[in-house]
């Protein structure tokens, strides 16, 4: 990693096991943990002790739990304690009514802002203070929040969910070799918007979308 980097040693994804959810809105922090695993090369492995599918890259851990969305926080903090990392070592990526689809926004801590898995993963840590990027997924039909997150992307919103789980994984690895506030800077703005880059950052930011890149 490299110096001005920020140590991400687990990156939790939100989402809810088995096929009947697969690939839904609410399940595109699996999506791109699924992205990343597939980008390093790693095999993710059922985990009974932790209640978690998991992979390893690097140092990292890329953990998507199986307790289903609101009680994602009991896998992590399982894993927290069992391996002692520290809350400003973990980033949970969750999805986000609240921006458009393929948004992204990296925050430092705050609330869970109405996220059930969010705030399980916040009151079994016993802090606001993790991390987290959300994942824009579009606004739902006022009413109907629950059947729209539990839906799958309409076949027109593929081209920008594909966007997205790219430019997801590349601002997780960004985060990882430049720092969180670079990133933060960068991806928290949208492509048309974000500050040109130097040709080192360029550089650096093509290299990082390899996980196995990311080493300490």
């Amino acid at each position: 990693m490299a110096p001005n980097g920020h140590t991400f040693r687990l990156l939790i994804g939100l989402g809810n096991p088995g096929r009947e959810y697969s690939e839904t809105r609410h399940n595109i922090g699996f999506m791109i943990l699924d992205r990343l695993a597939a980008k390093a090369q790693v095999p993710f492995r059922h985990e009974n002790k932790w209640r978690t599918e998991l992979a390893s890259a690097g140092q990292t851990m890329l953990s998507k739990p199986q307790t289903f969305m609101n009680l994602s926080g009991e896998s992590t903090g399982d894993i927290c304690r069992f391996y002692k990392i520290p809350t400003q070592e973990v980033l949970v990526i969750l999805d986000d009514m609240a921006l458009p689809l393929g948004k992204l926004r990296f925050r430092i801590n705050g609330s869970a802002g109405g996220h059930n898995g969010l705030q399980s993963v916040i009151d079994h840590l016993g802090t606001a203070e993790v991390p987290r990027l959300r994942v824009g997924i579009g606004a739902a039909t006022p009413g109907k929040s629950s059947d729209y997150v539990l839906g799958r992307f309409a076949q027109d919103e593929r081209p920008a969910l594909e966007q997205a789980l790219e430019r997801a994984a590349e601002a997780i690895t960004y985060a990882q070799t430049r720092g969180l506030a670079a990133a933060m800077n960068i991806y928290n703005q949208s492509p048309s918007e974000k500050p040109a880059a130097s040709p080192k950052e360029a550089a650096d930011a093509k290299k990082s979308g390899d996980p196995k890149n990311n080493q300490s």
